[in-house]
């Protein structure tokens, strides 16, 4: 692993840890996706997600991972790794405020990192079995740095330029729903919007999943990053779409025990 995305695993690894030690109960889903292709074309692609959150009363936990990394017959393509954490706390039972803290170390973004601290309202909007919509708004500080990316005319990444880091306010505004479509198929979509005097960054990732038993199912994803003001070298927009085979954490207890 390089060294340019030590610090968001480790972050993870320790948002992840912090709680565990506490003996939380945990829902949530681990997903991986791979591709390897041999012979007229080379190709090698992995994906992998890992999503909890822990309920306690009034309180919220919820903690994200993920992975991306590509890699052609003669270079890498992609590889980016992110990292989220979020703390709600319901003071009625459709209102809630929350602290947010979320960063991303994407090796062809054009950005050696972007991290972001946020807090906010948020409302749930519709909280059915089948149906729930909730958004969220409030602003925050991001710590980002730039760098431009060198091409060869292939398009492989020959070198970077680092630019200074730097650090300013920012605004948030997010969706999440989530629909049950059927017993056996549910859709999700989850919108973030962070802007900023030197950069305005959006994610959205949408999801069909479809359960194949009581803990496994098939997803399939597409999911969108953007930001309006990359460095040279760079494009506005990243799409990826995936197939990955998903697995349903069900009332998973850790403690230090």
């Amino acid at each position: 692993m390089p060294r340019s995305i030590y610090r968001p695993a480790l972050l993870a690894a320790g948002l992840l840890v912090i709680p565990l030690a506490h003996g939380a109960v945990w829902t949530g889903k681990g997903e991986l996706g791979a591709l390897l292709a041999r012979g007229n074309a080379d190709a090698t692609s992995a994906d992998g997600k890992l999503d909890v959150a822990e309920t306690s009363d009034d309180w919220k936990n919820a903690a994200h991972v993920a992975f991306l990394y590509g890699k052609n017959a003669t270079f890498t393509t992609a590889q980016r790794i992110e990292a989220a954490w979020q703390t709600n706390y319901n003071f009625t039972p459709r209102m809630f405020v929350f602290g947010a803290f979320n960063g991303e170390d994407d090796r062809f973004s054009g950005f050696v990192y972007q991290t972001t601290y946020s807090t906010g309202l948020g409302y749930k909007f519709i909280d059915s079995a089948s149906t729930k919509l909730t958004g969220t708004v409030g602003g925050g500080y991001r710590r980002m740095r730039p760098e431009t990316l060198l091409r060869d005319p292939n398009g492989q990444v020959i070198g970077r330029i680092k630019g200074e880091a730097t650090g300013d306010a920012v605004g948030s505004a997010g969706i999440d729903y989530l629909q049950q479509l059927t017993q056996t198929t549910k859709l999700t979509d989850k919108f973030l919007v962070q802007p900023g005097n030197s950069n305005t960054a959006a994610q959205n990732d949408f999801a069909v999943q479809v359960s194949i038993s009581n803990r496994l199912a098939l997803s399939v994803g597409y999911g969108l990053r953007y930001n309006s003001n990359p460095p040279l070298g760079a494009k506005t927009t990243d799409q990826l779409t995936t197939i990955n085979l998903v697995y349903d954490i069900k009332e998973t207890t850790a403690s230090t025990k």
